[in-house]
């Protein structure tokens, strides 16, 4: 979901953004006016995550899955060797991508538990020469996210934000490159935000793309090429809306009541069963099953008629998954679980 706020704001401007006589995406990237779009929203953006200043903010094409090439291309700076988690299906998208720069070592995976929890780090086989450690806090298709912050030493480390980004507070000091596509809490597709500490920066691999250089694109304000203007925009709007909201300490208390009322109705029931081991469930996604699987098509149907929408599980894992992100309202989350409990009533 996209903040209504949002949304009703990018209507009224869509003509005419603020009497320039151009709508947004109409706009020269290099112009006074986007100009100063993409400043109040990099702006912003530091505000809320208290981005040091010693950190790079990029705005990107590519999705996150662009990242997990870039990452080795402009991280290895001369070790052939880097440290990855594996903990769901974006891991090992990650990793595969990885594998072709790189030597990686997997300190650790939890896919003997079918990515049903995170691996305590005290069993973690990383290396020290390592030219970074990579994880992702949240996996989106299994529902099991990271609770706390990897310790890595003087390795940095480096995390696949897409789905937790904004959702809390995060200390940014701790990590060297934190990388989000825009889709789940910052703003609608085609836009992805890359958080880079400086000194990391400027020894890319031999015979990269221009375009993928941390440096060049730092250097250049994000504007090597034309960049995703109209989803910068909505982004920026979208930080605005955060603000008004009270900030990520706000949307951390919010995102934890959503995601304590749908498993709270969960784990009362005898109907409904999430697969995840408790200290490891994800606020953002909620995956669940239903006692009996002959009823997942009635469950999405009467779901779809009461204006629940998109509640179908991963095709690899099945069953049901409800995805709370910051726009989703309390409200929506408190229909879900009113619509749940008369349902297992009837069919239970």
């Amino acid at each position: 979901m996209m903040p209504e706020a949002v949304l009703t704001q990018a209507r009224e401007e869509m003509l005419d953004w603020r009497g320039s006589g151009m709508s947004v995406m109409e706009m020269s990237h290099r112009g006074k006016e986007f100009m100063s779009i993409a400043g109040k929203a990099e702006e912003d953006l530091r505000e809320l995550l208290a981005i040091p200043a010693n950190y790079k903010v990029l705005f990107l094409q590519g999705g996150a899955s662009a990242q997990f090439a870039m990452v080795p291309m402009n991280l290895l700076r001369g070790k052939g060797k880097a440290d990855y988690v594996n903990t769901g299906q974006w891991s090992k998208k990650a990793i595969a991508e990885a594998r072709r720069f790189c030597d990686v070592n997997v300190a650790a995976t939890s896919e003997d538990g079918e990515f049903t929890s995170i691996p305590d780090q005290a069993g973690w086989r990383t290396d020290p020469d390592a030219a970074y450690l990579h994880y992702t806090p949240n996996e989106t298709i299994g529902g099991v996210e990271f609770h706390w912050v990897p310790e890595t030493g003087d390795v940095p480390l480096v995390a696949d934000m897409s789905s937790t980004l904004l959702s809390r507070p995060l200390d940014v000091s701790r990590y060297g490159v934190i990388y989000a596509g825009a889709q789940k809490n910052i703003g609608p597709a085609g836009l992805t935000v890359v958080i880079v500490r400086e000194d990391l920066m400027g020894e890319v691999l031999p015979g990269a793309p221009t375009l993928f250089d941390y440096q060049v694109l730092a250097d250049s304000d994000s504007m090597y090429n034309t960049p995703p203007t109209y989803s910068w925009y909505l982004a920026g709007l979208v930080f605005e809306w955060l603000k008004q909201r009270g900030g990520l300490q706000a949307m951390a208390e919010i995102n934890r009541r959503k995601a304590g009322k749908l498993y709270d109705l969960i784990d009362d029931s005898g109907f409904y069963h999430n697969p995840v081991d408790t200290e490891s469930r994800s606020w953002m996604n909620v995956p669940f099953t239903l006692s009996d699987p002959g009823l997942d098509g009635v469950f999405l149907e009467e779901a779809k008629a009461a204006g629940l929408l998109t509640l179908k599980g991963h095709r690899s894992v099945g069953g049901m998954r409800a995805s709370i992100y910051n726009a989703m309202p309390e409200e929506g989350v408190d229909a879900l679980v009113s619509f749940m409990r008369d349902f297992e009533q009837r069919h239970g």
